[in-house]
């Protein structure tokens, strides 16, 4: 089947240019020659400004775009549809009046130089004032990829990946994460983010595992407060200067792709196959998108770059996502009532295969039309722009794509520029560029780095570690916010290294949160240990995405050393190495795994007093320590099941036999279990609440008594206060407490991974009685 260039030779023609992430919605079913239109009477002028009405914002949004698409002619409409990549205008703007570009992108690594943010400004404008010298005046739409923050500019925010973000179960702090990034974004003169990402990833061999929220579509969903953050609450909200249009990707399925069924290169996984059946298809990949587009009104769906192949009718006839009729306009379109727009992928239309020319890698005829018959409004053309008007003209003009599509695409994307206040405000200023990496900013970030970290073990309550401590600190991710970062951070893939961003390591923030401890640092555990109360080890993956993140895809050829490593699920050899050199050494040892899927270390867990699931945290370092030191407790619970072997992967809640060596769900607490109820509760505590506050209830750490007549009480409590969703939540994380207790202790039933798991799951769907009931089977044994 043909397929876009292979990643070297596409990376060579464009080393920066990142595969954008994105996606689409659905829910399942089965399921002559137009003229081109010239501008009708009262035709503006160039830039507009005529008093027309699509130009008079006290009219209703629907008459404007009717108004401006009648005036409209065929050429104007499909430069609409075009969107060009930075770099392939960048030495001459005029092409963007030329081409008559709707849009233009920045992919991964593709920046203004210098990389500041009045430059950014300095940029788009340049851009935009291309755009507005034209007949009818119809601004530009700038988009990029800022997945954990407005990643690609020098100076930016950068938050926790999304695998990070959905351990927090905090769905408020993940809105405000987004509300920055829209902030930052705006402030650099961007108003379109090719975010966040929606998918459901359910195997950790994926390289783009750390964009989902979680493997479990429930947690995904509460997570899509993102798009709030990003949007507002309404889209009327959308022209405020800190909003931006969302995008929710990749439409659909990506993450859900059969491991060595990936058309593109080297790749493993990604751009893979999906197999199933139209059910579980609709549960686990489509449901995300229900809420995004009903909810949420999301104004923009990015397709995936995967297919799917229906067992219905047997496997081996997949569809491509780009060229998928069924999913893209009866579904997503239609059934569920989108009225934003549809963006293909980085070229996304390129791997529709052309039974006529199978060996093309490029565009021909018969992709545009099968891609925009399908349902995609506009078309990401990084450099090849210019061919794809003039295919999709020919194929209008031949008859073969109908005028009416062609209008409603382009009406489509005529309604969000109205919305996003773009002809009233088609220049940005440089007036907020101090909001770009603010203190305020960094804090919500070091906020959010602290909550998504996950204690997996706490043996002899190693943690949290006193603040005069004589601690010895190694490992090759404690002093590298390259690494801690990941992909999407100035380059596609990220970059590996000390200073790559600003922000704080995680010893830059050991040091800080800890001033008076006696710190030292060696990388690879060569300096003495001989002293040292506690050792802190801070290990995991580099950098990388999409493809060659793929464990057994393709080596990144412009990465650092670092990430020319083979990308595996288990920890490289030095870090192993370091972790026995330290935890064979020193009496206490705190293993951090900063990665962007779980890492299996089953066989050094022994040697580990207490394990934490770092995720990629960021640029503020500061948020990890905070939890090694108490300044915050441990909440966060895994998003992704942590895998016992290799050989388990991929490993998912819900599965028949769930076995992993920790469950979806899992973290610990240093917090009283006792002292949040009774913070919950308020002032005024109920009857039962009163009741099971007494203290002997309650262990001394502050976790319940595995008893049978707390337990009735906790349930009793919990059916008591389904008005307070604040309460009803950490009475269940109490019950949580107490059934991991039993776990640590050895004292659990045989299958309380699952019944930990299935609690996890069934919480976050609202059924706080039934999660409690599950966590109350564990504690009794």
């Amino acid at each position: 089947m043909p397929h876009l260039l292979s990643p070297s030779r596409r990376a060579l023609r464009r080393p920066f240019a990142a595969l954008s992430g994105a996606a689409l919605v659905v829910t399942l079913l089965p399921v002559g020659a137009a003229t081109a239109q010239a501008g009708g009477p009262g035709t503006a002028a160039p830039g507009g400004a005529h008093g027309l009405p699509y130009e008079d914002s006290r009219l209703p949004v629907e008459r404007r775009v009717a108004d401006l698409l009648g005036r409209m002619t065929l050429a104007e409409k499909i430069g609409q549809m075009t969107q060009a990549e930075r770099a392939a205008v960048a030495d001459d703007p005029s092409l963007i009046a030329q081409w008559r570009l709707g849009s233009v992108l920045s992919g991964g690594g593709s920046t203004p130089t210098p990389n500041t943010p009045a430059a950014w400004v300095a940029m788009v404008n340049r851009f935009q004032s291309q755009a507005m010298s034209t007949r009818l005046g119809i601004p530009l739409i700038y988009g990029i990829d800022a997945v954990h923050g407005h990643g690609n500019v020098y100076g930016a925010t950068i938050f926790p990946h999304n695998i990070g973000l959905g351990s927090t179960r905090d769905p408020a702090l993940v809105q405000r994460a987004y509300e920055v990034t829209a902030a930052e974004m705006r402030a650099t003169g961007i108003p379109w983010d090719f975010a966040p990402c929606v998918c459901v990833a359910r195997d950790e061999r994926w390289g783009r595992t750390y964009e989902s929220f979680s493997e479990d579509p429930a947690l995904v969903i509460r997570m899509e407060s993102s798009i709030e953050g990003l949007q507002g609450r309404t889209r009327s909200q959308l022209d405020d200067r800190g909003r931006v249009l969302a995008t929710v990707k990749h439409y659909a399925g990506d993450g859900d792709t059969e491991y060595g069924t990936s058309t593109t290169g080297d790749y493993k996984i990604d751009q893979g196959v999906t197999i199933t059946d139209r059910r579980d298809f609709a549960r686990i990949d489509l449901s995300p998108y229900v809420p995004a587009v009903r909810r949420y009104r999301v104004g923009s769906v990015m397709p995936s770059y995967s297919s799917v192949d229906w067992t219905e009718d047997g496997v081996g006839n997949p569809i491509k996502m780009h060229a998928n009729r069924e999913l893209l306009t009866d579904v997503l379109k239609q059934k569920l009532g989108f009225d934003g727009f549809v963006i293909t992928d980085y070229e996304g239309i390129h791997q529709i295969p052309d039974p006529a020319a199978p060996a093309e890698p490029g565009l021909t005829g018969y992709k545009v039309r099968v891609a925009v018959n399908a349902g995609n409004d506009m078309f990401m053309e990084p450099n090849t722009a210019p061919q794809f008007e003039q295919l999709l003209t020919a194929e209008v003009t031949a008859g073969r794509v109908g005028m009416a599509r062609i209008d409603d695409a382009v009406r489509r994307i005529l309604r969000l520029k109205f919305e996003l206040g773009l002809f009233e405000h088609p220049y940005a200023s440089t007036a907020d560029v101090g909001q770009v990496g603010s203190p305020a900013h960094r804090a919500v970030a070091r906020q959010a780095a602290a909550e998504s970290q996950v204690l997996l073990k706490n043996q002899g309550n190693v943690l949290p570690l006193r603040g005069d401590a004589r601690i010895y600190v190694a490992g090759r991710n404690a002093d590298n916010i390259g690494n801690q970062a990941g992909g999407w951070t100035l380059q596609w893939q990220g970059v590996s290294g000390e200073d790559v961003i600003p922000g704080t390591s995680i010893l830059d923030g050991i040091r800080q949160v800890a001033p008076r401890a006696a710190v030292t640092y060696s990388a690879d555990a060569s300096a003495p240990t001989a002293g040292a109360d506690v050792g802190v080890v801070v290990v995991g993956e580099t950098p990388y995405a999409e493809g060659y993140g793929d464990v057994g895809g393709p080596v990144w050829p412009w990465g650092t050393p670092e990430q020319r490593e083979p990308k595996s699920l288990s920890l490289q050899p030095g870090d192993r190495a370091v972790i026995d050199r330290v935890c064979g050494a020193i009496a206490k040892c705190v293993v951090l795994v900063v990665s962007g899927r779980p890492q299996v270390l089953t066989d050094s867990l022994g040697t580990i007093d207490s394990l934490v699931a770092s995720w990629l945290p960021g640029s503020e370092g500061t948020g990890v320590a905070d939890v090694l030191f108490g300044r915050r407790p441990f909440t966060g619970r895994l998003s992704m099941s942590w895998p016992r072997t290799e050989a388990q992967v991929p490993v998912n809640v819900g599965d028949r036999d769930y076995r992993p060596l920790f469950p979806y769900g899992w973290g610990l607490r240093t917090d009283s279990g006792r002292d949040r109820v009774a913070a919950a509760a308020g002032r005024h505590p109920g009857a039962g609440i009163s009741a099971l506050l007494a203290r002997e209830n309650w262990r001394a750490d502050g976790t319940l008594r595995p008893d049978t007549r707390t337990l009735r009480l906790a349930n009793r409590a919990l059916g008591a206060s389904d008005g307070n969703a604040t309460l009803r939540d950490t009475l269940v994380s109490a019950l949580r407490d107490a059934a991991q207790a039993e776990v640590v202790a050895g004292r659990a039933r045989s299958d309380w991974a699952a019944l930990l798991a299935d609690a996890d799951q069934a919480q976050a769907t609202g059924a706080d009685a039934h999660a409690g009931a599950l966590l109350g089977r564990v504690i009794s044994g």
